[in-house]
């Protein structure tokens, strides 16, 4: 997304030739096979622990941190290559979400007329939220080690970047359109009308 939008501000006229089907399909299919290779490293560590006591996972998903508190010995060789693959994955990925967005804005503070900054501005924002959103809960999971974060919330952490996220996403985005905007506040209108009835 990060890349579709510089391409679209930065480059609008090159923006057909580049972002076409096979070059878009490209990068969706560069981005799952990236996120499924981040797995198997981790999935082996944690194959060789041993677990000697319950096998009941305190969590509404089987995600690697819970997996290492089930086992019945300290194994910080394989917390440590976990928050490193961790870490790391995600700072790249913000690293070039982050840059494409500084280009973004420069391009953007070019543009001559402040109907033509806003419009920009609009596009990039629900993409932002989303990013922050998802991205603020999973550094938090994932980088910093939840030694100290009570399963509650670290339930509560992998409910919003795993639940909430994607059920927000076409809201987020929908809000951009006209339609949808005259729509909730019409909704809106008509709740107020309601309530001081």
């Amino acid at each position: 997304m990060a890349y579709d939008r510089y391409l679209a501000i930065c480059h609008p006229l090159h923006y057909p030739t580049i972002m076409t089907g096979k070059f878009c399909g490209l990068l969706v299919s560069l981005c799952w096979v990236i996120g499924f290779l981040g797995y198997p490293i981790p999935i082996f560590f944690i194959s060789q622990l041993p677990f000697c006591a319950s096998n009941i996972i305190d969590h509404f998903l089987c995600d690697m941190d819970p997996l290492m508190a089930l086992s019945c010995a300290p194994a910080p060789v394989t917390e440590f290559i976990f928050y490193t693959q961790s870490s790391l994955v995600l700072f790249f990925t913000i690293m070039y979400i982050l840059r494409s967005y500084t280009l973004l804005l420069r391009a953007v503070f070019q543009v001559p007329s402040a109907a033509g900054r806003r419009k920009a501005f609009s596009t990039c924002g629900s993409h932002l939220v989303v990013v922050s959103l998802f991205y603020g809960t999973v550094m938090v999971m994932y980088v910093s080690p939840t030694y100290g974060i009570p399963t509650l919330m670290q339930k509560i952490l992998t409910l919003v970047y795993s639940v909430m996220t994607p059920l927000f996403n076409p809201l987020i985005y929908s809000l951009r359109n006209k339609d949808m905007k005259l729509a909730l506040r019409n909704v809106l209108f008509r709740m107020r009308i309601s309530q001081n009835s």
